[in-house]
Formats: C-alpha cells, sequence, structure tokens
C-alpha cells in the first residue's frame, strides 16, 4: 500500500500538527473497512482526531483511495472551518481519483525526474510523494 500527501495538504497536517502516525491510522482504517464516508469515484472522506481530542470535532481528510493499493491526502479542513466540501469540488476530486489511482511505478518515476530537472530538492519531492527525502533518493535517485 503507497500512501501520498500532496503539497497543499502537508502544509495543512503540518500547521495542524498531524502526524504521519495519524494518516498511517486513517488509511488503516479505510483498508479494514471502516470509511467515515464514500463520496465515489474512488474518493472517501476519513476523520482525523484532533491531539487529545476526539474525531467527531477533529479533522476531515479528503483521499483519493484504492484498497490495498494506493491512498492521496489530497484535502484536509477542520469540522469547525466547514461541514463539507461543495458538489464541485467532489467532482474535482473525482476526476483527479481517475487519474491519480490509475499512475503505476513508471509515472511516478517520470514526474520526480521532471521534478529533478526542475530542480526540485529530494525533500521537496519527498514532501510531494509523503516520504521523506532519503526515502525518495533511495528510490528514485542514481544508482552507482
Amino acid at each position: 500500500m503507497r500512501v501520498f500527501k500532496t503539497k497543499p495538504f502537508a502544509r495543512f497536517a503540518k500547521r495542524e500538527a498531524i502526524g504521519d502516525g495519524d494518516l498511517c491510522e486513517a488509511i488503516a482504517r479505510a483498508n479494514a473497512g471502516l470509511i467515515d464516508a464514500h463520496l465515489g469515484g474512488g474518493v472517501i472522506k476519513q476523520r482525523i482526531a484532533r491531539k487529545g481530542e476526539g474525531k467527531s470535532g477533529g479533522f476531515r481528510s479528503i483521499v483519493l483511495f484504492r484498497r490495498g493499493t494506493a491512498a492521496f491526502f489530497v484535502y484536509g479542513f477542520a469540522k469547525r472551518d466547514r461541514d463539507n466540501i461543495r458538489a464541485d469540488e467532489l467532482r474535482a476530486f473525482r476526476k483527479l481519483a481517475d487519474e491519480m489511482l490509475n499512475l503505476g511505478d513508471e509515472a511516478l518515476e517520470a514526474a520526480v525526474c521532471s521534478a529533478r530537472r526542475a530542480h526540485r530538492t529530494w525533500s521537496e519531492i519527498g514532501a510531494m510523494l509523503g516520504v521523506s527525502k532519503q526515502a525518495a533518493q533511495r528510490k528514485y535517485g542514481p544508482t552507482s
């Protein structure tokens, strides 16, 4: 199972002190069939608890999800800030899910190569992939 977070989601998670462990727990629940809301087209909504509080007043994450294969955290919001996403946002997420969930390793490797040609650092690439800079460099970096 590959789990990724987009750069905007990574910024949201950092600002709200949502750790990678919290994200992995949300995906583990989804893989076990405990999905908070099926939104259709490979899009789910998973709740993430605030530190020291429960999930009901915590955060909501929009995840492009295929059980046992891949999960992309693409959007997050606090329940106190908004109730849900709009219909046009959901349509966009479904379209994105159709593209992202069908990416193979070759497409990811090509995206990393493109990012390196654009002078992106391994830290930036790691953040886009939801992994450490070392993990990104080990998987996609030049081999000796």
